[in-house]
């Protein structure tokens, strides 16, 4: 087993054959997470996806304007992949237009009047920044041909997240039946957005929005924040859900992402995202004890070009833990079987990386080989057999 004193200094551990160890709580904990005054809640950190305190984070909720936050990551990845342009021009709609569409009246809003044209750019910052329900209508039409082709793509995503307890029904999240979300998967939503469409979520850390001579401030007070740095992601309110607020903020390297529902008050969903962002980068911290592009250890490989193969992670593994812990966390991996064989692929998973803290283990990620393994030439692979046959008699002198 190995002593991590460093995310640098990472000795190699022997291998032994695989033993499935379900991740334990953490062995050194933190102090209770504050109350918190909300119908749900969840405090997750964006890196590791380590989960540090939650309430209800299942019970399927009204996510009223969080909803959003997905019509954001759908147009954050048609810019991606540039089936639309920023400076594409769209032309507003009958269905974007507040006077004649009255599930608009009285909610956010650009503006927005049919026949104007408005640069997707515009149109983006109405939905981020200013919440607007009409630039969601017109924005969903542009990219999908039609609202109902939109809310499609959404729920694709949603499945694609693998989340189970959210269905999308509007492309803005005003009240509409069959229209659900938790705590736990917006925290995802918001996973999904930092990671996959950066440019995309920056600009939810815009303070304001002028369109039309209008000026509309981003209704996220956090962003004002003198204790936290803040820099995202959506309010929501409705009647039917009260005030809903996800929110991110970073502190050094670490990331985490707050999710409240349900709270009496405006006032209320800003205090207690706070307190639990606050209580988050108080008492944790997140490491990456293991790189993608640093191997964890060596291994033997039979019937292959090469003797050993590189073993270790696809991708960064992040861990969350109580501070100062760091100096105890120790490392230990197991293959899947006694020996590797090729052919091997790269990244093809062979076993499993524990992490434990005080003897129990915290936290698993999947080992993986770091490059491909051919087979070898006949010849090779008939010194091997031999030796393979000796190794198994005889022990390790052989391999």
């Amino acid at each position: 087993m190995t002593t991590i004193r460093s995310p640098r200094r990472l000795r190699f551990a022997a291998a032994s054959l695989l033993l499935f160890v379900a991740p334990a709580a953490l062995a050194v904990d933190a102090p209770a997470p504050p109350q918190v005054e909300a119908k749900a809640w969840i405090l997750m950190d964006y890196a590791s996806g380590k989960v540090l305190a939650e309430g209800n984070a299942d019970d399927r909720l009204d996510p009223a304007s969080l909803t959003k936050m997905m019509t954001s990551y759908v147009v954050g990845q048609a810019l991606k992949s540039g089936k639309i342009k920023r400076d594409d021009m769209v032309t507003i709609g009958q269905d974007a237009w507040a006077t004649g569409n009255p599930k608009l009246k009285g909610s956010s809003l650009m503006f927005l009047k049919p026949g104007d044209r408005i640069p997707v750019s515009e149109l983006n910052k109405g939905i981020v920044i200013q919440s607007g329900n009409d630039a969601c209508i017109a924005l969903a039409d542009y990219v999908a041909g039609s609202q109902d082709a939109f809310i499609g793509l959404m729920n694709n995503y949603v499945k694609a997240f693998g989340l189970k307890n959210t269905h999308f029904m509007t492309v803005h999240g005003l009240d509409a039946e069959g229209q659900y979300s938790t705590a736990r998967d917006m925290a995802l939503i918001g996973q999904a957005l930092i990671r996959d469409v950066p440019e995309e979520y920056a600009l939810n850390k815009e303070k304001e929005f002028t369109f039309n001579h209008i000026r509309q401030m981003n209704r996220n007070r956090l962003l004002w924040s003198t204790n936290l740095q803040v820099d995202g992601i959506k309010t929501g309110h409705t009647s039917g859900a009260g005030n809903n607020l996800v929110a991110s903020a970073t502190e050094n390297d670490m990331r985490l992402i707050s999710v409240v529902l349900g709270t009496a008050t405006d006032a209320a969903r800003f205090r207690e995202s706070e307190k639990l962002l606050t209580w988050g980068f108080r008492f944790f911290e997140t490491v990456t004890p293991i790189k993608a592009d640093k191997p964890f250890a060596q291994q033997r490989v039979w019937f292959g070009d090469r003797k050993e193969v590189n073993l270790g992670v696809e991708k960064d593994a992040a861990l969350t833990l109580p501070k100062g812990q760091m100096k105890n966390l120790k490392a230990s991996y197991n293959l899947t079987t006694s020996q590797l064989e090729a052919p091997l692929k790269k990244n093809q998973v062979v076993g499993t990386i524990d992490f434990q803290l005080d003897g129990k283990t915290i936290e698993q990620r999947p080992l993986v080989v770091m490059e491909e393994v051919p087979e070898g030439n006949f010849f090779s692979r008939i010194v091997d057999f031999v030796l393979m046959q000796f190794h198994s008699l005889f022990g390790k002198w052989f391999s």
